[in-house]
């Protein structure tokens, strides 16, 4: 009974330091603003995603694009998206100069109409006279475009039916890997359930639990109708180790774990790991674990949690580097069993430290 209360209290913790990371990066905790603005126009905080009552989503670039300039400094803008489309898009104040500003702002219409797809792939020029704010507006676009295919799909997926495919085969491959195998321990059948969650889960749902997915749903709440797939794998992760399944999403749930189990099968020839390499490379984990968590606190880089492996499954918005490393780590899988979840993945970690039953672990 202490053991389980305990194990309550540091997972209480663990969340309290998702909520610290949510206010800091978005200035929001599920889905209220924290800090209210300045009479100046200034704000401590900005809403990187809000969603109106009609469902419409905007992406407020400021903090995503901050370090992409204009001519005479950032460019925001706010992204209007619905249904999977963009809306419209509208330039927030800047210190552009007006003249050359209005020239460049013939480039907001481009996207108008377009799929998230599609606006990540269209490729648009800046217009002559205005090259630096026309820059700043393309940069501005591309950066939250990336954000909203990877923190707003759930709400703007491609077509209505689509989605609702996706979500019913989800949710069913996403209830076999949370009940199944606390019943069943067939070979056979981990082998056929690892490849639904790798297919299914990763390559065609792009459902997986992340930092930046829980950040997310910390600073913006959680739509339960749209997000019933992670909100399972969100309770295989948190809730099941309270029971004595410790480690069950990562073992049985993430679509990434999944793929690199699978590789390791088709390989029984493995390298053979010292235990003294192998407890370097935990020590390595570890320190990665709370360097990150450290960034992350103090609201100094954020954008690591772009670099995570899980993004790969989002292949139209991953980047170059991201998709190298997950290949990496696959071919590694073959000759070291899941090395990505065993010395590397910050997720992991943290999933780990909530399940501890020692308080002093936290130490």
């Amino acid at each position: 009974m202490v053991k389980r209360l305990q194990q309550i209290i540091i997972l209480l913790a663990c969340l309290s330091v998702v909520a610290v990371v949510a206010v800091q990066r978005d200035g929001k905790l599920l889905g209220n603003s924290v800090f209210k603005e300045e009479k100046t126009g200034n704000t401590n905080k900005i809403d990187t995603l809000r969603t109106l009552e009609d469902g419409t989503i905007i992406i407020n670039t400021s903090y995503l694009a901050k370090d992409i300039k204009g001519f005479g400094g950032a460019v925001p803008l706010d992204i209007y998206i619905k249904n999977g489309k963009i809306l419209e898009v509208k330039a927030l104040h800047n210190s552009e100069t007006p003249e050359f500003f209005q020239e460049a702002s013939q480039l907001l219409t481009r996207w108008n109409g377009k799929t998230l797809d599609e606006a990540l792939k269209i490729k648009v020029d800046g217009v002559s006279g205005a090259t630096f704010s026309s820059r700043g507006i393309i940069g501005n676009m591309q950066a939250g475009l990336r954000y909203a295919a990877k923190n707003a799909q759930e709400t703007s997926l491609f077509d209505k039916m689509d989605l609702r495919t996706k979500t019913l085969v989800g949710l069913l491959v996403v209830f076999m890997a949370a009940m199944i195998p606390l019943f069943v321990k067939d070979k056979r059948y981990r082998v056929f359930q690892l490849l639904l969650n790798f297919v299914v889960l990763g390559l065609w749902g792009g459902t997986f639990i992340s930092w930046s997915v829980i950040v997310g749903y910390m600073s913006g709440g959680i739509n339960v109708w749209i997000s019933l797939v992670p909100i399972i794998m969100l309770i295989t992760a948190f809730i099941y180790p309270l029971f004595g399944k410790k480690n069950y999403y990562c073992t049985n749930v993430c679509p990434f774990g999944a793929v690199q189990e699978l590789a390791g099968m088709v390989n029984h020839k493995k390298w053979k790991m010292s235990k003294r390499t192998a407890q370097y490379l935990d020590h390595f984990r570890k320190i990665l674990f709370w360097v990150l968590m450290a960034l992350m606190i103090s609201g100094v880089w954020f954008q690591w949690m772009d670099y995570e492996l899980f993004v790969a499954f989002i292949f139209q918005s991953a980047t170059w580097i991201v998709m190298m490393m997950a290949v990496v780590f696959i071919l590694l899988s073959f000759f070291v069993p899941r090395p990505y979840c065993r010395f590397v993945c910050p997720m992991g970690s943290f999933f780990k430290l909530s399940s501890t039953t020692s308080v002093k672990k936290l130490i």
